[in-house]
């Protein structure tokens, strides 16, 4: 019978950091491939996700700025754990966006998400756009490249039958 080194805590804590880093490059590669328009969102909340995670990436350093010295003027030296929480709150809410893109980009498609997206890509080898079919790990992201495909190439009558 082998036994198994036992991991150290270094070790685990660095492949931790490692998973939380991939999963956010993910998550921002997963939102500049997601096309943005609007039909998608009635279909998939990542068109609201990447909004909201956008808006936040422009505007959570300035509020959290404002929010902890805000608090800091108002109550002084005696709240700076808490103003450093608050700063830190509203810094955190971008990353939370791009965890859950970087999540859902390597989630496997479900069957019907995964049969649309064949016949997706199938009609698009037939308009002459080089784009080929889901393989049988496809995931989100794999999706979002095929749909972005079709948007630049389908007219707006295929996107109105949805």
């Amino acid at each position: 019978m082998l036994k198994s080194k036992p991991v150290s805590k270094k070790h685990q804590v660095s492949s931790l950091t490692f998973k939380l880093f991939k999963t956010l490059t993910s998550g921002r590669r997963y939102m500049k491939t997601w096309p943005m328009v609007k039909q998608l969102s009635f279909y998939f909340p990542e068109y609201r996700v990447v909004r909201a995670t956008e808006l936040a990436l422009r505007f959570m350093p300035l509020l959290a700025i404002i929010a902890a010295s805000s608090q800091l003027y108002l109550y002084g030296w005696a709240v700076l754990p808490q103003a450093i929480t608050i700063g830190l709150f509203f810094l955190s809410l971008p990353l939370q966006g791009l965890i859950w893109l970087g999540w859902r980009a390597s989630h496997p498609l479900p069957l019907s998400l995964f049969d649309w997206c064949n016949s997706l890509s199938i009609k698009l080898q037939g308009m002459g756009v080089n784009c080929a079919q889901l393989g049988a790990k496809a995931c989100y992201l794999d999706m979002a490249i095929i749909l972005k495909l079709a948007f630049e190439s389908l007219d707006n009558s295929y996107w109105e039958e949805l």
